[in-house]
């Protein structure tokens, strides 16, 4: 009997981890991971991390941190950066955890390890690197068969992303119902205002760098993308980190009158009872987005950020979140944004994201009940 026992668990392990395996190809590596190195190292490191087929990464770069070898290819993966020019490569793409193998003693270590936890990245680092680490959170676990400290501004149980998750497909299924009513009653209104597509789809980037494709009810004429270069001037927030005009003559149906006042038109009511973000739902059961989380930036916004913006890209973006129920309409400061949005990651918890749930749904009634 004993025997018939252990054949059996050893058939159902062999099963289990075939249908792990097969579910990590699938996603093809969830995660985009960057080693920093040295070149006698990188070789071994490399072979180390993809010999493991559990992995929930891809290697997708290598920046040897003693030599320039830019081009190269390594162990099938290419040399991303140099030491020199590692943030700001790491500051313009999607990586989203970096594993650090470096012989004691390089000046450049801490520096590194500082640039990119300030742009939110989870930093693996080896043992024996690790008596001076940095970081407000730290943890131990196995990369590869590295032992390694990992560090991060932040750090979610896999029971805290297990509940974020299942929370945002419960309520992703139920904005998608919503939705999907919502479609019935606005895209007629919609095309006989602008003939059109109803949903409107714009390229964002998310979180630690990776685009994707967000969805809302159109709310603007079909040439919004192209006028917004001419409505620069009027941008309410500074630097152009991000756009927000006091009237946008894009909207559908709203136009000044000749007094000085502001005509709404249906892209204005679309927009002040937040009925554009619906659409979003689909991103969160997608995965792209969270209920709760950051704004996504838009491409060209993306590209003005220094390493101390990116952090707030170290989580998905949400549909809504800290500086959308803290008066979104009156923050003008960019760097005041990106305060609250790191002050979220940093504190987040479930009773958090309960709390700004509640405050955006107060936030939308209140609009409603003053008009």
């Amino acid at each position: 009997m004993g025997g018939l026992y252990a054949l059996f668990t050893f058939i159902v392990r062999i099963i289990w981890k075939n249908r792990m395996r097969s579910a990590i190809r699938s996603r093809e590596r969830e995660k985009s991971m960057l080693v920093v190195t040295t070149r006698e190292r990188v070789e071994s490191l490399l072979e180390n991390l993809q010999s493991d087929d559990l992995r929930s990464f891809s290697v997708t770069g290598v920046i040897c941190i003693d030599r320039d070898c830019r081009g190269e290819i390594i162990g099938g993966v290419p040399v991303a950066a140099s030491a020199e020019t590692a943030a700001e490569f790491v500051c313009r793409e999607w990586v989203d955890e970096i594993m650090m193998s470096l012989r004691p003693g390089l000046s450049c270590t801490e520096t590194l390890i500082e640039q990119f936890l300030e742009m939110g990245l989870v930093v693996h680092i080896d043992l024996e690197q690790s008596a001076h680490l940095l970081g407000p959170r730290k943890f131990v676990e196995r990369i590869g068969s590295c032992t390694v400290i990992s560090t991060s501004i932040n750090y979610m149980t896999p029971f805290q992303v297990l509940w974020k998750r299942l929370f945002d497909i419960a309520g992703g299924l139920m904005g998608c119902a919503a939705t999907g009513l919502l479609f019935l009653v606005l895209a007629p209104w919609i095309y006989a205002k602008s003939p059109g597509p109803i949903f409107f789809a714009q390229t964002r980037v998310g979180r630690n760098g990776k685009k994707f494709q967000m969805y809302k009810f159109r709310s603007m004429y079909l040439d919004a993308e192209e006028r917004k270069a001419e409505l620069q001037s009027q941008n309410r927030v500074k630097d152009g980190m991000m756009f927000k005009l006091d009237w946008d003559p894009r909207i559908i149906g709203s136009r000044k009158l000749p007094d000085g006042t502001v005509k709404k038109g249906i892209g204005n009511y679309i927009r002040d009872l937040s009925l554009d973000e619906f659409p979003q739902f689909f991103n969160v059961l997608k995965g792209d987005m969270s209920l709760v989380g950051t704004r996504p930036p838009t491409v060209d916004e993306w590209e003005k950020y220094d390493l101390r913006h990116r952090g707030r890209l170290a989580i998905k973006p949400g549909i809504t979140g800290m500086w959308q129920v803290s008066g979104r309409s009156n923050i003008t400061d960019f760097e005041e944004i990106v305060k609250l949005d790191k002050q979220y990651i940093s504190q987040w918890s479930i009773g958090l994201d309960l709390k700004i749930l509640f405050k955006t749904v107060a936030a939308v009634v209140k609009r409603d009940g003053a008009r």
